[in-house]
């Protein structure tokens, strides 16, 4: 299966994860190619969409080569075999992380800015990131999801390598993959279209979604439809017009 774009990724995996329930659920995408995947996600669940943040870490005189990941939360994942095999000291491997953390802090603020995460405690987190290539960013993101109080971690993706898919079963509760090509190679030789993601796009899907989701609240606890323009960037504007308010549901 070759996806037009991360929209179209985006949607047909949404048909696949529609059998989940849209509530106490929260779809987190990996930044930033996952983010339009993972905003056709939450739009379909009706559920709140936030970003789960993630670093490589390559060996110092590799870098291209991960030797494991760090997220948010302190969580860290380590390849100990990469480690072996390269010959990485502890304190190389220490400094390395370290420089990845300051990373992920900067990411956060880029992409997040003053938002308050959304809370993940005991709620389902759906993972969900664009391609699956080696599978070490997506463990560590599934391992921050867990640090951060999720109660069951679903790990989503249009595309991955079969052997790296595999092989995440053990930190995820359940793993979707569309499509699990033989002789995966790359991501992008499964879309038409794998222009890279701007930070700017990020916060504007970030931004409809959160709007989505007040607005949806605001319709379930007034019992009345809240139109286009009254929510915009995460604040509720005056409306135009009157509305009757229903009761408050518990």
């Amino acid at each position: 299966m070759i996806f037009r774009d991360r929209v179209d990724a985006g949607r047909r995996l949404a048909e696949r994860l529609a059998c989940l329930p849209d509530h106490d659920t929260v779809v987190l995408g990996l930044p930033r190619g996952g983010v339009p995947v993972a905003a056709e996600v939450a739009a379909k669940l009706h559920a709140p969409l936030d970003v789960i943040i993630v670093r490589k870490v390559g060996v110092p005189w590799q870098p291209e080569l991960a030797m494991g990941a760090v997220g948010e939360a302190g969580t860290s994942v380590v390849n100990r075999g990469v480690v072996r095999r390269t010959g990485v000291k502890p304190d190389e491997l220490g400094a390395a992380q370290a420089h990845a953390r300051v990373e992920v802090q900067r990411r956060l603020q880029a992409l997040r800015g003053d938002r308050a995460p959304v809370r993940l405690a005991g709620r389902t987190a759906i993972v969900v990131d664009d391609g699956i290539a080696t599978g070490s960013t997506a463990r560590a993101a599934c391992r921050v999801a867990r640090a951060l109080g999720a109660a069951r971690v679903v790990l989503a993706s249009p595309v991955g390598s079969p052997d790296a898919v595999t092989g995440l079963a053990d930190v995820a509760d359940e793993v979707i993959c569309l499509e699990r090509p033989a002789g995966f190679g790359a991501v992008g030789q499964y879309y038409k279209d794998f222009r890279p993601t701007t930070d700017h796009e990020v916060l504007v899907l970030m931004n409809h979604a959160a709007d989505r989701t007040l607005r949806r609240r605001l319709a379930v606890d007034r019992e009345v439809e809240v139109p286009d323009g009254a929510v915009e960037g995460g604040r509720i504007w005056p409306a135009t017009g009157s509305a009757r308010s229903g009761p408050r549901h518990c």
